[in-house]
C-alpha cells in the first residue's frame, strides 16, 4: 500500500528556543510518502530531557521544529519499496526529532516491530533509554557479573532502567536519589544500595560500599563540578561516564587531567549519534526489545496529552517525574 494523498495530523512545534511556552499546537499537512518510508499513527511519544537541551538551544535544530525523539504506535501506509503487509504493524522508533505529532513519516528501517509482550507505552517510553543502557553498560562499559555500577538519579526514568539492565548483566548496582520515597521505588527495580545525596557524601559512600575502591562504571548525568566527584567515585581502571548536564553545565575542562590522574578511562557518549549509523541501531534496538520483553519494566510516571507537551517539561526539569513522561495522542 502506498499513500498517494497528503495527510493532516496535529503536531506541536517549537517557535524560538527557551522557555517550553515556545510550544505551539498546530495542525500541518503531510506530503506524500516517500520511497521507503513508513507512516505512524502514534499511540505514544517518550519525553526525554535531551528533547529539553533542543528546547533551548543547546542541541540546535532548524526552527520551527518538532521535538520528540521516540514514540510508537502503527503503521497506516508505506511509501514505495516498503513491503505493503508492514501495514497495521506495531511499531517503535527512535530518531534525532519529530515524534511530538500524531502522524510521523520516518523511514521504514528505523521502525522496530514490537513484541506482542511489549505494549505501546513500554515501546514508546522505553526504546531510548533501553538503547542507552545498551550503549552505556555493554557496548562502552563492557559490564560484567560482579561488578559495581553507580547510578545517579536512580529513581528517574533511565536511572530505573540502567539497574534493571546492570541487574540482569550480574552486577551490584548503587544509586543516588533525593528521599526515601524515591530510595523505595529504586529498590524495587533491584537497586542494591541507595544513597540520599542530600544527606551523604556519594563518594564516600560508594567507596565504602565497594571496600575502598570505587565503582566499575560511574554514570552521571549532571554534568559540571558533580562529574569531578563522579570520578573520585570511580575505581582505577573504571569508567566514568557523563551522559547530560541536567545541573547546565557540561563535563568541566579538568575533567580529563583528573579522570587520568586517577587512571579511570572518561567517555561522553551520545545516544542520538550512536544510533545514526544504521547497523548499530540495528544492534541496540534489538538488544532493547530482548530486554523488553524478558520484564523490563519501564516506570511512567505521567501520561499527559499531547497538547500539555509544556507541563511535561516542566516536570521533567523539576526532577518531580519519578520515571519516564508520556505524550498521549487523540
Amino acid at each position: 500500500m502506498t499513500a498517494a494523498t497528503a495527510t493532516t495530523t496535529e503536531l506541536i512545534e517549537l517557535t524560538a528556543y527557551g522557555d517550553a511556552a515556545n510550544f505551539k499546537l498546530v495542525a500541518r499537512t503531510l506530503p506524500p510518502l516517500a520511497a521507503g518510508a513508513v507512516r505512524v499513527r502514534q499511540h505514544v511519544a517518550g519525553v526525554n530531557y535531551v528533547d529539553v537541551y533542543q528546547r533551548i538551544g543547546r542541541y540546535p535544530l532548524p526552527l520551527p521544529a518538532v521535538l520528540g525523539v521516540e514514540g510508537s504506535g502503527v503503521i497506516t501506509a508505506v511509501g514505495a519499496g516498503v513491503d505493503a503487509s508492514r501495514v497495521g504493524q506495531r511499531v517503535a522508533w527512535s530518531a534525532t526529532n519529530g515524534s511530538y505529532a500524531q502522524l510521523v513519516d520516518i523511514a521504514a528501517e528505523r521502525a522496530v516491530a514490537l513484541p506482542d509482550k511489549v505494549s505501546f507505552e513500554q515501546g514508546g517510553a522505553g526504546l531510548l533509554r533501553s538503547m542507552t543502557a545498551y550503549l552505556l553498560l555493554n557496548h562502552y562499559g563492557r559490564l560484567q557479573p560482579g561488578q559495581t555500577v553507580l547510578v545517579h538519579a536512580a529513581a528517574g526514568g533511565l536511572g530505573l532502567v540502567l539497574t534493571q539492565w546492570a541487574k540482569a548483566m550480574g552486577a551490584r548496582v548503587i544509586g543516588t536519589v533525593s528521599s526515601d520515597e524515591k530510595a523505595a521505588l529504586a529498590h524495587s527495580r533491584g537497586l542494591d544500595q541507595a544513597i540520599n545525596y542530600r544527606e551523604q557524601d556519594f563518594v564516600a559512600a560508594a567507596r565504602e560500599y565497594t571496600g575502598g575502591r570505587g565503582a566499575d562504571i560511574v554514570v552521571d548525568g549532571i554534568g559540571g563540578a558533580h562529574f569531578l566527584r563522579s570520578i573520585e567515585a570511580t575505581r582505577s581502571g573504571g569508567m566514568a561516564v557523563t551522559i547530560g548536564s541536567i545541573s547546565g553545565e557540561g563535563a568541566p575542562a579538568e575533567a580529563l587531567a583528573a579522570a587520568q590522574l586517577r587512571g579511570v578511562l572518561m567517555e561522553r557518549p551520545s545516544i542520538l549519534s550512536f544510533i545514526k549509523d544504521l547497523a548499530q541501531y540495528r544492534l541496540a534496538t534489538a538488544a532493547a526489545m530482548t530486554r523488553l520483553e524478558a520484564g523490563l519494566v519501564i516506570d511512567v510516571a505521567g501520561r499527559l496529552p499531547l497538547a500539555q507537551v509544556a507541563e511535561a517539561h516542566r516536570l521533567l526539569e523539576a526532577g518531580a517525574a519519578q520515571g519516564a513522561l508520556l505524550l498521549e495522542m487523540n
